[in-house]
């Protein structure tokens, strides 16, 4: 796929995309019209050679070609990402009256960066679970895609020190404010009104629950004087889902293919549907013959794809002066002593072999000694299967920002590496002499 249409259909995906029930919307739409066959997670599979996807918790999604040849005699060529973003998640009972506006109190979800959540435009995505007329139990996702919230600084003449020394209190500082409001008013009556107005003849009693999250209403967009960067919320990891998946739709038919993109990583992976849950290997059991796991496993390779810290022209102090990715210069290795990256020698060096085939710069990153090092799904997917796994990313600025910057050249530079890691009819990885 050619490079400008490539990032076309990345920030049409972002935009989509607000939450990761939406992500995995988008994705199996995209997957449908590609010829792949949804399986439900609550059947029994009897599968031949073909294209499956599966989803779990709406937010979890894990699609595979079974290939033509015995998958334990390939293995299985993985690559995985995760679905959600640090945000800013509602509470369960929200409403907050304060001298005579509605605030919605929040939670903060995984390491987000908060200063930049303050005087955007925000708007509301996710997941309702009603009570229908009828008494029956429904969910609906939606979508307010105006601007409806904001988090209001502090003017600088009542807090003259901020631009010094200001920390942010997440449980005071940033509840989005809503609406002006005389009396108390039900959020629950808001998203019914909202949930009726998306889905046309949905007859609502209550809300049950819901998972909603805030986001930015500004755009992905293309910035740079020359273009150079690509400005979005959500670059990590969905830069990662979008590109593993426009890969896996060229893999070849003749070797079991897969992806795996889990929601929850950003707060640990433990969950039915995280990558320390048993969604994968679930999906990996019913797919192969009995007794076949063991070898098959043995036999795979998964690339973990999480962003990687691209070095900051104003900081470059925060990396080690020898492994300081570019961005636009190549995707990254990620190694870490600790296993915080799952990646050792040999998957290292299959990985830079393919890069080297499909004509593409790679680069390396290991963390300063002195700081604390990330981890993705990569060590934790490693130790639930036992699958051979290395860890790359292409460079970003502002992780967890509220809006990440990437390189126009990165994400279409890792799509044409897993597109021949999918095609590569070669055995995968090296196998250490004695």
């Amino acid at each position: 796929m050619q490079k400008q249409k490539f990032n076309d259909g990345l920030l049409a995906f972002l935009g989509a995309s607000p939450t990761p029930f939406h992500a995995v919307g988008t994705m199996a739409t995209t997957l449908d019209a590609a010829g792949f066959t949804a399986l439900n997670d609550k059947d029994t599979w009897d599968l031949g050679p073909g294209k499956y996807y599966v989803t779990r918790n709406d937010s979890s999604i894990v699609a595979f070609v079974s290939g033509k040849k015995p998958t334990v005699e390939t293995g299985i060529r993985m690559v995985g990402a995760h679905t959600d973003s640090p945000c800013l998640r509602l509470k369960p009972r929200p409403e907050i009256l304060a001298q005579g506006y509605l605030k919605l109190g929040v939670e903060v979800y995984g390491g987000a960066l908060l200063n930049p959540w303050f005087d955007r435009d925000l708007s509301l995505a996710g997941r309702v679970t009603v009570q229908t007329s009828t008494k029956q139990v429904k969910s609906y996702l939606i979508d307010f895609e105006r601007a409806i919230a904001t988090v209001p600084s502090l003017a600088i003449h009542l807090d003259r020190e901020a631009n010094k020394s200001r920390s942010v209190n997440p449980q005071k500082d940033i509840p989005p404010v809503v609406m002006r409001a005389d009396k108390k008013t039900s959020f629950d009556d808001l998203l019914i009104v909202e949930i009726r107005r998306r889905h046309r003849g949905a007859k609502i009693s209550r809300v049950l629950g819901y998972d909603l999250s805030f986001y930015d209403v500004n755009p992905p967009a293309v910035t740079g004087i020359n273009g150079d960067f690509i400005a979005s919320a959500r670059l990590d990891n969905l830069l990662s889902c979008y590109t593993g998946m426009m890969s896996l739709l060229e893999a070849s038919p003749n070797v079991t293919s897969l992806l795996v993109c889990n929601d929850h990583e950003e707060v640990g992976s433990a969950s039915a549907e995280g990558a320390q849950g048993p969604f994968l290997r679930s999906v990996i059991e019913r797919l192969l013959p009995p007794g076949d796991l063991h070898p098959a496993i043995a036999r795979s390779l998964l690339i973990s794809t999480d962003n990687a810290h691209g070095i900051h022209p104003n900081f470059p102090d925060k990396h080690d002066s020898n492994h300081g990715p570019v961005i636009n210069k190549g995707p990254v290795i990620k190694i870490n002593a600790n296993q915080r990256y799952a990646t050792n020698s040999e998957t290292s060096g299959y990985f830079a072999s393919l890069c080297d085939s499909a004509r593409v710069p790679h680069q390396v990153f290991v963390n300063r000694t002195d700081m604390a090092c990330g981890s993705t799904i990569g060590p934790i997917t490693a130790t639930e299967l036992g699958v051979r796994t290395l860890d790359v990313g292409v460079p970003t600025f502002a992780m967890h920002s509220i809006r990440e910057l990437g390189g126009i050249d990165d994400a279409h530079h890792l799509h044409k590496v897993l597109t021949k890691f999918y095609k590569d009819p070669g055995p995968l990885g090296a196998n250490a002499s004695s």
